[in-house]
């Protein structure tokens, strides 16, 4: 037996039932036990010539076109097709292949051409059981099974009249043959010839009786399903008018959604317009923030102008500061000093037997009484030497507060004691050198 590798050759066309009886289907069962191997048996009448394509599928009840089988078998061509007596033929399914539901299914032989030339009975695949067995069909078959019957019960009566014909013939030609001895031979042939379309005769009418049973019985259960099928299509009616009223609410729905959609329209434009609107003002903001960014920048550089003279102007001030802070600590240093020669001088006067507080009193009256008249001590002025031989006088010099150094020129001080010191570039604050550390801590702290 071939194997299926390929599709089988089908139709679209739903063709004459007439067909159907060119192949025979025998020994089918009513159901067939699932999970094991099924065996067709089938019989090739001597009206219908086997081809190399032609197959055997499982349908399932209800079909419409041959291209809606289940699974097929290719079949097996008989040894001598030319042998005029019927020969049992059989193809054999693979259980793998087979349904697995409890539907109704049947046997359908199709030729090469997608002709079906013979279906067997119903029959389903389930364990044993004596229900009987329900065939679900349309009212469309059972027209079409009513149709075949009169098409096959025309078909018998016209045989029947045949086969009366054939009689009639065999009778005129026995008469001849009583009356023509010379044609012994022809009478037996035409006896042969008889007794074979008798039995032919009587094989196709052992047919279509069964046929006939078959179809019979198939019309009692299509009534029968006919029946539930009205009862199904009265609920399906049911069903349908409440889809048309659902139908309705949802039409009714959809307009209401329309009117919003159109209304919505409408405000869309609205809202066009006034952002078309807003647009405009935006522009002139724009424009407006432009010619601010622009005054700002000229602020901005304005301010870091006015940033760097006050920066100047306050590094200028620590220089100030700095300086005068040198200045009052020199002041209070000749201050002191002043104060020690003083005290000094007191005690040279007082050692000398001279009162301080008369002397003085006499330089003072001396310089009222004589413009530019030296005033002459009693014993001399004992510092007379030390301070005309002194170059500098004691005002002229100026000492650094850090290292002590000696300068005659104020510029020259400010610039010396400015070198102990650095200056923040930020803030201008200033650090001794020896706080280095601090000073580059304090710089650090700006950047962060």
């Amino acid at each position: 037996m071939e194997e299926t590798v390929e599709d089988p050759p089908t139709s679209a066309v739903l063709l004459d039932h007439c067909h159907f009886a060119q192949v025979i289907f025998n020994s089918v069962e009513k159901f067939y036990v699932p999970g094991g191997d099924l065996t067709c048996y089938y019989t090739l009448t001597q009206h219908f010539i086997p081809q190399r394509k032609d197959w055997i599928g499982i349908f399932r009840v209800g079909w419409k076109t041959v291209r809606e089988y289940y699974t097929f078998m290719w079949v097996t061509l008989p040894v001598d097709l030319n042998k005029g007596s019927e020969k049992q033929q059989e193809v054999q399914f693979k259980a793998y292949y087979l349904p697995k539901d409890d539907e109704y299914y049947q046997f359908c032989y199709v030729d090469m051409d997608g002709v079906v030339r013979g279906a067997s009975i119903p029959f389903q695949f389930r364990p044993e059981s004596d229900d009987d067995i329900l065939v679900v069909t349309t009212q469309g078959e059972v027209e079409e099974i009513d149709q075949r019957n009169k098409e096959l019960y025309q078909e018998n009566q016209e045989l029947k009249e045949s086969y009366v014909s054939l009689q009639k013939r065999n009778s005129d030609i026995q008469t001849e043959l009583q009356k023509m001895q010379g044609l012994q031979e022809e009478l037996e042939t035409l006896k042969n010839i008889n007794r074979t379309l008798e039995q032919k005769v009587k094989e196709q009418k052992d047919c279509w009786e069964r046929e006939l049973l078959q179809l019979r019985e198939q019309n009692q259960k299509i009534c029968s399903e006919n029946e539930k099928m009205g009862i199904r299509v009265d609920q399906l009616q049911a069903q349908l008018s409440t889809k048309e009223k659902e139908m309705e609410k949802l039409i009714q729905g959809d307009q209401d959604k329309t009117e919003q959609l159109e209304h919505l329209k409408k405000e869309n434009d609205q809202l066009f317009l006034n952002l078309t609107d807003q647009r405009k003002h935006q522009k002139k903001l724009e424009q407006t923030v432009n010619e601010m960014k622009q005054k700002e920048t000229s602020s901005a550089k304005r301010l870091q102008e006015l940033t760097d003279q006050n920066f100047d102007l306050s590094r200028r001030l620590s220089e100030k500061e700095l300086i005068y802070t040198t200045l009052q600590r020199d002041n209070e240093t000749v201050q002191g000093e002043n104060d020690l020669l003083k005290r000094e001088n007191s005690r040279l006067l007082s050692y000398m037997g001279l009162d301080y507080d008369n002397l003085h009193y006499q330089v003072s009256a001396s310089a009222e009484g004589g413009a530019q008249q030296k005033q002459v001590l009693v014993y001399g002025n004992p510092y007379c030497g030390i301070q005309e031989s002194s170059s500098p006088s004691l005002a002229s010099i100026r000492k650094c507060p850090s290292c002590t150094m000696d300068f005659e020129e104020e510029h020259t001080l400010a610039q010396h004691v400015q070198a102990h010191y650095l200056d923040c570039p930020i803030c201008a604050k200033s650090f001794p050198r020896s706080q280095k550390q601090i000073f580059e801590d304090h710089v650090l702290c700006h950047s962060l």
